[in-house]
């Protein structure tokens, strides 16, 4: 019988702080502008956490019924184990959803009042979006985690959407082009956890037909890819700070998340056995959520 305990697990706590690492970005960027509204932050933080547990929720029931977590490597998946059955994960994600809605209505609220209508309707379409990319991603025969989209996915929803989001939800206007740089930044560190996921898991992943990017290109190419990804999001983070007119020490803060990172990298160039690459997943997650602050507090100490 399924347990509280067991929910808990299926949500999958530690991959949390990097889904609100977009927001935490978006934040310090506004608050760099004299632009902050405490319930706005409260509930983006907490509408963002909605969606990362049913897209947990969601990969949990698409793998299990697809057979594609029975040889799983790293943190267990409870519909495979069977602790939480099909019907059960089901009513999860129901539930998640009504609740994750009703965060969002309050968040876009908070945001705009009940004068900007169409701002708002836009919003509760990208929630709309949100909830779909997040069952998608392993439900359903079309689900795009299984044909090499999901990199994409994550770029666009934790770093474009999350960094960029945010911002306008607190100053209402997006003039600065400039900030694509961080929100392209954190949407390649975001897709580096993913990608370092399925480099763990490509034997498991190949058997079961789930054709993730690492699965197409092979190993090699996917860490010269992981590569890419790290050390682009460091170039685009300096370049963003060098266009800024006022640069001190705190501006450069950031760069001490990336030394974790830098050590990450070492790991997956000399990595052979694949499933040894779990424990790498924590280090990068966090890096990048270490990354938001430090990137963040520099915007407006």
């Amino acid at each position: 019988m399924a347990t509280a305990k067991h929910y808990i697990q299926a949500a999958r706590l530690r991959t949390l702080p990097l889904s609100v690492s977009g927001i935490l970005v978006g934040t310090g960027l506004a608050v760099s502008e004299n632009k902050f509204n405490l319930f706005v932050f409260i509930f983006a933080i907490v509408t963002t956490i909605g969606f990362q547990v049913l897209s947990n929720f969601a990969n949990d029931y698409g793998d299990g019924i697809k057979g594609t977590d029975d040889e799983r490597v790293g943190e267990q998946r409870l519909i495979a184990a069977g602790l939480i059955t099909p019907k059960q994960m089901k009513s999860a994600m129901m539930i998640t959803i009504v609740l994750t809605l009703v965060s969002a209505i309050a968040l876009i609220y908070a945001a705009f009042g009940s004068e900007d209508f169409i701002k708002s309707l836009m919003f509760f379409a990208l929630g709309i979006a949100s909830i779909v990319a997040a069952i998608k991603y392993t439900v359903g025969k079309s689900a795009y985690g299984y044909s090499g989209l999901g990199d994409v996915f994550v770029f666009l929803f934790f770093g474009l959407l999350g960094v960029l989001g945010s911002y306008y939800l607190y100053t209402h206007e997006l003039t600065n082009i400039l900030m694509l740089l961080p929100a392209a930044a954190f949407g390649m560190l975001s897709a580096a956890v993913l990608n370092l996921n399925n480099m763990r898991d490509q034997i498991q992943d190949k058997k079961a037909n789930k054709n993730t990017l690492v699965v197409k290109l092979g190993s090699q190419k996917s860490k010269m890819y992981h590569f890419s990804l790290i050390l682009g999001a460091l170039v685009l983070l300096v370049l963003y700070r060098i266009t800024q007119t006022a640069i001190s020490y705190k501006d450069w803060l950031f760069v001490f998340a990336f030394i974790p990172l830098f050590l990450n990298l070492k790991t997956v160039a000399q990595n052979i056995i694949f499933r040894e690459l779990d424990k790498e997943l924590k280090k990068v997650a966090l890096g990048t959520f270490f990354c938001a602050i430090l990137f963040a507090l520099g915007s407006f100490l």
